[in-house]
């Protein structure tokens, strides 16, 4: 006769048919693999150096799109008789007599906040100029190779060899009226050529690759080649030259008009305010500090922000 106890041990000790599996130390298994830019997005929200700069940046696009919401004061408002070199007065936060006023009468903090959207606006739109152009000649030059990348490569290295800010002195010389665009003009005339030659190196790279050797294969046109496969993926590296020099690009146009080449009055600027501050550094310093200070921040923040975008972007980096 059978020993049913030893059944019945050997049955409730046996683990079900439908138990899951004992948990292992493999961990989860792997899910979708990410992009590249969703890759880089996942490494910039982890990063302290984007956070920070993203704030400030965000700062200075608000201030500069929306001054009446930092402050009511007119910058062009002078008055020579009561407030001339007048002191900062630290306990009145963000009013007009926070930061003092000028040899002019004027309000340093109002001419702070609105001063923002010159340089920021050169910046930016200098910025996208650049990255525009050269990444036209650059894709150019690398895709099709042959006379077509010499002629463009000469003409890029002519271009290389005109030092920035000299020639953008020469060129804003030229102008009697220096206004905003003016000097946008002259620094986007010289500045596509780092760009240029960083798409032209990607493109040259990437057209090798078998994705573009298959398109070519199955008939596809140049510039469904150019836009839909060779683009999107040289455009990373463009990127991080390009917010990496706009920063650049704000500190020009703060020197030519310290220089008093670039803005000129009515304009408001942080640059036209060093200028004219230069000669109360013994009396007042705190007239060239401050805006000083600003566009040591506005540059600092961009480029801790292109900093930030490489690492992401740059395998290499990580």
């Amino acid at each position: 006769m059978p020993d049913t106890t030893a059944l019945k041990s050997t049955d409730a000790s046996a683990a079900p048919v439908d138990a899951p599996p004992p948990a292992t130390d493999a961990g989860p298994a792997p899910g979708k693999p990410r992009s590249l830019w969703s890759d880089a997005w996942h490494d910039l929200r982890r990063n302290p150096l984007f956070i920070i700069s993203m704030v400030l940046i965000l700062l200075l696009a608000v201030m500069s799109i929306f001054p009446g919401l930092f402050t009511s004061a007119s910058p062009r408002e002078a008055n020579l008789a009561e407030h001339y070199l007048q002191h900062p007065n630290w306990g009145h936060f963000f009013a007009p007599d926070w930061l003092g006023y000028d040899g002019q009468g004027r309000s340093i903090y109002a001419r702070l906040v609105y001063g923002a959207r010159a340089s920021i606006t050169v910046g930016v739109v200098v910025t996208l100029a650049v990255t525009i152009t050269g990444l036209i000649i650059g894709m150019l030059a690398g895709y099709f190779g042959g006379w077509i990348d010499t002629i463009l490569s000469r003409i890029t290295d002519v271009f290389f060899g005109v030092p920035f800010i000299v020639g953008a002195m020469v060129i804003l010389t030229s102008f009697e009226k220096r206004s905003v665009w003016v000097v946008i003009l002259s620094l986007a005339f010289l500045g596509w050529t780092s760009i240029a030659r960083v798409a032209r190196g990607s493109v040259i790279t990437i057209k090798q690759a078998d994705y573009v050797v298959a398109a070519k294969a199955l008939g596809a046109s140049t510039t469904r080649i150019l836009t839909r496969h060779i683009l999107p993926n040289a455009i990373a590296p463009v990127i991080v030259v390009a917010t990496i020099a706009l920063g650049g690009y704000i500190a020009a146009e703060a020197t030519l008009s310290f220089l008093g080449i670039g803005l000129a009055e009515p304009t408001v600027s942080w640059g036209i305010d060093v200028s004219a501050a230069k000669d109360q550094l013994r009396n007042a310093p705190y007239v060239l500090v401050i805006p000083s200070v600003m566009v040591s921040i506005t540059v600092l923040s961009f480029l801790m922000f292109g900093d930030a975008v490489r690492n992401a972007l740059d395998p290499k980096m990580r």
